[in-house]
């Protein structure tokens, strides 16, 4: 932030996503196509450098090669004003092994923070859809003096085991307790169904986050986690403090989308947000030119509709070609929709094929899928279950490449 304080990003990008399976089994979470044209990671990164955070390191692990090529070539910022966004691999600086948690992974990579000299540090999840101007919870950070401030939002509290949970002193702002994915956690004062779920975005001062890493890493028994480890300890030394998410607000923000936050962990989270682009008055705006997310443009002529084709409440991307019928679906790049295939609720990743007189429906296909000339998908639940991934409420996946029997 040129004149003001001086922040360093950091983007936790390292897990396997194994919940997110078959759409993982050859890349990184953070990697998987979103929306048509972008891969989560465009959706950190885009409200980083939106909000002047020009200097971030992705710190990668699993099957990264796709995202860190994905970031190195997408991702160039001025060097001549010396900002940057670099992916940054395991690289066993503390010895012959590999990141043990998320925390572990800044721990071995605190060689950045030395070189930058930071005041504070921006540690952000990579594989969430949402808009966040960081500089307003970066404003409040540094007015109450707290050593960290973890982004939090409301969320029904009977979904509260998939999330750390964050009870809110008197105050409203210090942290009382936190707790990683309980199964009975406190419900908010005045609010019996909702809790603060931390959004896994969080912002320290420096030396903060430095003595708690080296604390967490002379403790054996620790998972060496953000929201396990770390921030329950910040907790008991009373110098954390939570950030509101409904609080804040971005550019060009519509009513319906504001406060909007999915953690697309799943294969029916993943699926769920994709459907929350569609509608008329979608629940998430792409198209929001005051606080864009960015990503590689590609070379890709326009979508060609062709005699026939017909797309409705649909996002379909530069390279596809429709012959068929299209309706409340996501089409990546270069999709071939062939005569009188249908199409129906679906998303369908780059270079996918459907053939004459196919069905696809209620089904996530990856990259290079080809589905035959008259077979089907989401018709016969039973075959599908045999031949498929088919999640917990129906959603049928296919990996990349994989073959349509």
């Amino acid at each position: 932030m040129r004149g003001g304080p001086s922040v360093l990003g950091i983007v936790l990008a390292g897990g396997e996503g194994k919940r997110l399976l078959p759409l993982t089994a050859d890349r990184a979470k953070p990697a998987v196509t979103f929306g048509g044209t972008y891969r989560l990671v465009d959706f950190v990164l885009s409200n980083l450098v939106n909000g002047d955070i020009l200097r971030i390191c992705v710190l990668t692990q699993y099957k990264s090669h796709s995202l860190d090529r994905h970031v190195s070539t997408t991702w160039r910022m001025s060097s001549l004003l010396g900002n940057y966004v670099t992916p940054v691999p395991a690289q066993q600086r503390l010895g012959p092994r590999w990141f043990s948690g998320s925390a572990d992974a800044i721990l071995q990579s605190l060689n950045l923070v030395h070189d930058e000299q930071p005041d504070y540090i921006a540690v952000f999840g990579a594989d969430h859809v949402y808009r966040m101007d960081p500089r307003q919870m970066l404003a409040q950070h540094i007015e109450n003096g707290a050593g960290v401030t973890v982004a939090g939002i409301r969320v029904p509290r009977a979904e509260a085991s998939q999330f750390g949970v964050i009870t809110p002193a008197r105050d409203g702002t210090r942290v009382e307790s936190f707790l990683e994915k309980p199964a009975d956690p406190p419900a908010l004062p005045g609010s019996p169904h909702e809790v603060f779920a931390s959004m896994g975005n969080y912002l320290f001062t420096t030396k903060t986050l430095v003595d708690a890493l080296q604390q967490d890493a002379e403790n054996p028994s620790s998972a060496h986690d953000m929201g396990g480890s770390i921030l329950p300890l910040l907790t008991e030394r009373g110098v954390a403090q939570v950030y509101d998410f409904d609080g804040n607000h971005v550019p060009g923000e519509t009513e319906r989308d504001h406060g909007y936050w999915r953690d697309v962990g799943t294969l029916d989270a993943y699926y769920e947000a994709h459907m929350d682009l569609i509608s008329d008055r979608p629940a998430f705006h792409l198209d929001n030119r005051r606080w864009p997310i960015y990503t590689h443009p590609g070379q890709l002529p326009p979508a060609r509709f062709c005699a026939g084709g017909i797309a409705s409440e649909s996002v379909v991307s530069p390279g596809c070609v429709i012959r068929g019928q299209v309706t409340r679906s996501v089409l990546s790049p270069g999709v071939v929709i062939g005569d009188g295939a249908v199409v129906q609720g679906s998303v369908l990743h780059d270079n996918v094929t459907v053939g004459r007189g196919a069905v696809v429906r209620g089904a996530v296909l990856d990259k290079n899928v080809e589905v035959p000339a008259g077979a089907t998908i989401g018709v016969n639940p039973g075959r599908d279950a045999e031949l498929y991934t088919v999640s917990r409420t129906g959603v049928i996946a296919l990996g990349k490449g994989q073959a349509v029997h």
